[in-house]
């Protein structure tokens, strides 16, 4: 699977975590109360993730996303773009319309 590309450069989860008041370390301990597994996202990762700079990550995977968009109750679509359809999953065929 894809990952997922951080909106504005991570600026909107920045925000809603100061709405929030979490810090990084209060929002991987939320993510780890919504995740079945109770495994959560790192501190460091939720850091990565939400960070600005050269450290910080354009994206993470959808689990990831999904964990800390929902500890935080808001729409995963509002801090991360979808990952567009990939080549990789369209069916070809040749020029004379023969399976590959």
């Amino acid at each position: 699977m894809a990952n997922l590309i951080r909106k504005g450069e991570g600026k909107s989860l920045r925000e809603a975590m100061k709405r929030k008041g979490l810090s990084a370390e209060q929002l991987a301990a939320a993510t780890k109360a919504v995740d079945v597994t109770g495994r959560g996202v790192s501190a460091a990762t939720v850091w990565k993730v939400t960070g600005s700079g050269s450290t910080a990550a354009a994206g993470c995977r959808l689990r990831t996303a999904w964990l800390m968009a929902t500890a935080m109750g808001e729409p995963l679509q509002e801090h991360f773009d979808m990952p567009t359809v990939s080549t990789d999953t369209v069916e070809r065929s040749k020029s004379d319309g023969q399976s590959c």
